[in-house]
Formats: C-alpha cells, sequence, structure tokens
C-alpha cells in the first residue's frame, strides 16, 4: 500500500503540467537554458585566446564543430523524442549541455576543447529538436505561433544571460564562468524536463483546415518530391540570410561605417554594436510573428512576402548601406525577413507529413541549416576586393525566386499531395 501511494505521490506532480500552454512554456525555457551553448560562445574566444594562445580560427573551430554536431544530429534525436518521449531526451541533453561546458572550463588543449564542442552539440541538439517537435504536435491549430515561440526562445535565454556571462568571465575568469553557468544550465534544464510529458493535443485543435491528413516517417517523407521543394527553398533562404548576417562585420567594416558613432533611444554606440544589437531584436520577435501570420494566411502566402521582402531589403542594403542609419534599417529588415524560417518551415513540415514523428521529420528539415550554412564561405569569394554587390544581388535573386516558388510551385503541389493522402486514407479505411 505505502509503495501505491508513493508511486502516486511521484506521478501526481506531473498531472497538473499536462496544459499545452504550459508545455509550451516549459520548451521555451529549456530552448532559453541551452542557448547559450551558440549565442553565448563568442564572449568566452578572446579571454581563451589570451590565456593559451591557440589562435581565434583553431579555438573557433569549436564552434563550427558544435554546429555542425548541433544540426546534423537532430533528426536523431527528434527520432529518440518522438519514440521515448520529450523527458528522456530533454533531460539527457541537460546532461550532455552541461557536461561541455562544464570540460571547456577544464580544457588546457584543443582536442578535448573540439570533444566538449561535440558534447555540447549534441546536448543542443536533443533540447532543440525535442522542444520543436512537442510545439508542432501539443499546437496542431497553431504551429507557427507554437514553433515560433519555441524558436525564439532560443535566442531570448542568451539576451538575459549575456551581461551576467561577461560580467563573472571579467571578474572571475572565463573558467570558473563555464563551469558556474554549464552546471546551472544543466541542473535547471534536467529539473524542467522532468515535467514534460508525451504531446496529446485536445480533441477542440483537431479538425483544423492546418492539420494533416497522414503521419509520415521520416523514410516515408524522404521519398516524396513535396519534401525535397521544401528543403530546397529552406536551403535557398537560409543560405541568402546567412551569407548577409555572417558578413554583416566584415560589410560595414569594408563600407568605412563600422565604427561611427550612433545614438538612439539615448545610447551612443559603434554603429556595428547597434546594428547587431536591433538585428537580434528583430530576428526574435519576427519568429512568433510570422508564425502567427502564416497560421493566419497559410504557408506559401507569408513565404512570398517575407522572402520578397528580404530580397528587397538585401538589394536596399546594397544601395543605400553606406550611410549608417540606412545601413541599420535595411540590415534589421534582412534579420526579421530571414529570421522566420525557424517558425513556418517547422510548421508546413508538421503540416505536410504530420504530427506523430514531427519531431524526426523537423529534425530531417532542419539540417537545411546546415547545408545553408556551407555555402556561407561563397560570399566571401564573391565579395574579393571589398565588392559586396555580387554578394547581394545573388542573395536577393536566390530569396525572390525561392518566394515565387513556395506560392506558384509548392502551394499546388501540396494541396495535391495532402488530398491524395486523404484520399488513400479513405481507401484503406473502406
Amino acid at each position: 500500500m505505502a509503495q501505491v501511494q508513493t508511486s502516486a505521490l511521484a506521478v501526481q506532480p506531473l498531472t497538473g503540467f499536462r496544459n499545452r500552454w504550459v508545455q509550451l512554456i516549459i520548451g521555451i525555457l529549456c530552448m532559453g537554458l541551452v542557448a547559450n551553448l551558440q549565442y553565448g560562445w563568442t564572449l568566452f574566444v578572446e579571454p581563451m585566446n589570451a590565456k593559451h594562445q591557440w589562435g581565434t580560427a583553431a579555438i573557433q573551430l569549436a564552434f563550427s564543430i558544435f554546429i555542425v554536431t548541433e544540426t546534423w544530429l537532430v533528426p536523431i534525436e527528434g527520432w529518440l523524442g518522438d519514440k521515448f518521449g520529450p523527458r528522456p531526451v530533454v533531460a539527457g541533453g541537460a546532461i550532455f549541455a552541461g557536461l561541455g561546458w562544464i570540460l571547456n572550463s577544464y580544457a588546457e588543449s584543443l582536442p578535448l576543447l573540439y570533444t566538449a564542442a561535440v558534447i555540447s552539440g549534441i546536448g543542443a541538439g536533443c533540447v532543440y529538436g525535442t522542444c520543436v517537435g512537442n510545439a508542432l504536435k501539443w499546437f496542431p491549430d497553431r504551429r507557427g505561433l507554437a514553433a515560433g515561440l519555441t524558436a525564439a526562445g532560443f535566442g531570448a535565454g542568451a539576451a538575459i544571460t549575456v551581461i551576467p556571462i561577461a560580467n563573472m568571465i571579467a571578474s572571475e575568469g572565463y573558467e570558473k564562468t563555464f563551469l558556474t553557468f554549464g552546471i546551472l544550465q544543466g541542473v535547471v534544464i534536467f529539473i524542467l524536463a522532468l515535467f514534460l510529458v508525451r504531446p496529446r493535443a485536445p480533441e477542440h485543435a483537431k479538425g483544423t483546415k492546418t492539420v494533416e491528413a497522414a503521419d509520415y516517417t521520416p523514410k516515408q517523407m524522404l521519398k516524396t518530391p513535396v519534401f525535397w521543394l521544401i528543403y530546397v527553398i529552406y536551403v535557398a533562404v537560409a543560405a541568402g540570410g546567412v551569407m548577409a548576417t555572417a558578413q554583416l562585420g566584415p560589410i560595414a567594416h569594408d563600407f568605412g561605417i563600422a565604427g561611427t558613432p550612433i545614438t538612439l533611444f539615448g545610447a551612443t554606440l559603434p554603429l556595428l554594436t547597434m546594428a547587431l544589437s536591433i538585428d537580434n531584436v528583430a530576428n526574435g520577435l519576427t519568429r512568433p510573428l510570422c508564425g502567427m501570420i502564416s497560421d493566419k494566411i497559410g504557408r506559401e502566402n507569408t513565404m512570398v512576402i517575407v522572402f520578397i521582402g528580404e530580397g528587397l531589403a538585401l538589394l536596399g542594403l546594397m544601395q543605400w548601406g553606406h550611410n549608417p542609419y540606412a545601413f541599420m534599417v535595411f540590415a534589421a529588415l534582412i534579420f526579421m525577413f530571414w529570421g522566420e524560417i525557424f517558425s513556418i518551415f517547422p510548421a508546413i513540415c508538421g503540416d505536410t507529413f504530420g504530427s506523430k514523428f514531427a519531431s524526426a521529420n523537423a529534425g530531417t528539415l532542419y539540417t537545411a541549416k546546415g547545408a545553408a550554412a556551407a555555402l556561407v564561405p561563397l560570399a566571401s569569394l564573391l565579395a574579393a576586393g571589398g565588392n559586396w554587390n555580387r554578394v547581394f544581388i545573388l542573395a536577393a535573386v536566390v530569396t525572390i525566386t525561392a518566394g515565387l516558388t513556395a506560392k506558384f510551385v509548392l502551394s499546388p503541389m501540396r494541396k495535391r499531395f495532402i488530398a491524395q493522402g486523404i484520399e488513400r486514407a479513405k481507401h484503406a479505411a473502406n
């Protein structure tokens, strides 16, 4: 009897957390806590180099290893979330995320630093892929908004903790900062993971116009032409945005305005610092905003608007970006029109291929980010000698083409695909 009561007590706390909005908030918090692995890294590079003299390029290789690991393992981690539920996968991710930063604090050699990057990447992927998949499953009626809020959490956490991390590095050294925040982030994510439950969307959220006709496994999804069209569009838009955003610093320097003092809202900062601050805000806000809009007017309709908007913003930066204030405006617009890919694409994946395998399917599609990142060096080659016009024009043409393709090719193809799925389901039922 005592054993039964103990078991009941162990389960009871979870029953109050089955509300889908509570589950969404837990996912956002987990994403915020794991965000430092990516967005807080830059604060550690110079102090680490000052101590070990490894060279910035060698240290930044650890970051590249982290990004590759975090991106390309998400399909596997998403599959684990689909199979075993979110709790063990996010809890495991918490352990890996914490361990990675703890190892960073003790790393006295580059091989150990690179090993820590792999471990951190596994942890971040477990949390990211599972939390995005959970959002898609809990909210079949509001996938864009749910995925957007979850993806926005990935940047918000770093925005909140960047000052405490910077202060601790200055006062107590980067090693203790890695150790302290590694333990803190890992422990808190682990505790939050205990309150995650298997997604079960409420009945009133089912049967809406965005809900898919059938569930496809990742293997089945990979055999469909509609997936590969979505994938190519994702790579095209992500590449255009990544090429511009990754090179924003060199562009500002080549335009000769990076250090120009800019006063805004009573604060005076160098142009590049001010622009990056505004850009990160725009990048975060656009994810839930455009996700919500896509829930209302449709995924492809939203895509054509924002992708063409990104292309025009790129051309605007090329034409008028030598003016400091115009540079800030058009750079912010690029981030705003680009950042929404992290809400719309998971949502359209869930709409098209179902909820049951949403984590693994969205994780598979997420590898398009890694494919796009591989194209970033192309921008440096095209911009040889400081001529960025070729980069802007190519990125704008690719992005605008992607928007038109989404509207006039993907939209009818996806409608036919879903209709065929409904028809097959009817025949199977009979």
